[in-house]
């Protein structure tokens, strides 16, 4: 009976008014390698992220993907994924209460669908292979864009997973997404700020002009 609630509660979405803190997850890691409970993802986005996660366990890492509507007050994502990954990586003392046991390192990354934030967050015998800093950008930059620019939950998802998956591969790290940069288009028509430069000057020239040669008329006229 104890697998069966726990199976229920990793499918079941949680409510997206409720602030998420570690008490709201399961005790042990669910059968699902997806845990969306902010309910983000279509059902042919689930199924392409949790082949993604699955593709982990060639390299003996259980790797998952946890979304939550928004996060308890004071409560941090990485702090979170801290805990859950304390939490799941603990050995069972009943079998009869765990639904998953639990070998392989764990790597977590978790989405707050709220602010729009990433973390992701691997058990220490993964440093070596995935450093922290590697952790941090992958969160702040790979999924923070997609996650930002227009709510791409998919997206951000894959690309983190994507560049994950190839460090922990032996592949050279792919970096940072680049950012475009707006493109300047260059005109010849002045700007009313130019405009307004070139008038003042002309204006001068013509005072110049006319201060100078008027004299110069008035004298020649009297002299003759």
């Amino acid at each position: 009976m104890a697998p069966l609630l726990l199976t229920l509660l990793a499918l079941t979405p949680i409510d997206a008014a409720m602030a998420v803190s570690l008490k709201d997850l399961p005790s042990s890691p669910p059968a699902a390698a997806l845990l969306d409970a902010a309910d983000v993802f279509s059902r042919a986005s689930r199924g392409e992220i949790e082949k993604q996660l699955e593709a982990f366990r060639a390299e003996r890492v259980d790797a998952r993907l946890i979304t939550v509507p928004r996060l308890d007050y004071g409560l941090s994502l990485e702090q979170l994924g801290q805990e859950l990954v304390q939490r799941w990586s603990a050995p069972a003392t009943d079998p009869d209460t765990a639904a998953v046991t639990n070998l392989d390192p764990l790597l977590l990354v978790l989405v707050d669908a709220q602010t729009k934030a990433a973390a992701v967050v691997a058990s220490e015998p993964l440093e070596r292979q995935l450093p922290p800093e590697l952790l941090r950008s992958t969160a702040r930059t790979t999924m923070a864009l997609p996650l930002r620019e227009g709510n791409r939950y998919r997206q951000a998802s894959i690309d983190g997973l994507t560049r994950l998956a190839t460090v922990l591969r032996g592949g050279e790290d792919p970096g940072e997404p680049e950012v475009a940069s707006e493109a300047v288009i260059t005109t010849n028509i002045p700007s009313h700020e130019e405009t307004e430069r070139s008038n003042g000057f002309t204006w001068v020239v013509v005072l110049l002009v006319v201060g100078s040669v008027v004299p110069m008329l008035t004298w020649w006229v009297f002299s003759r």
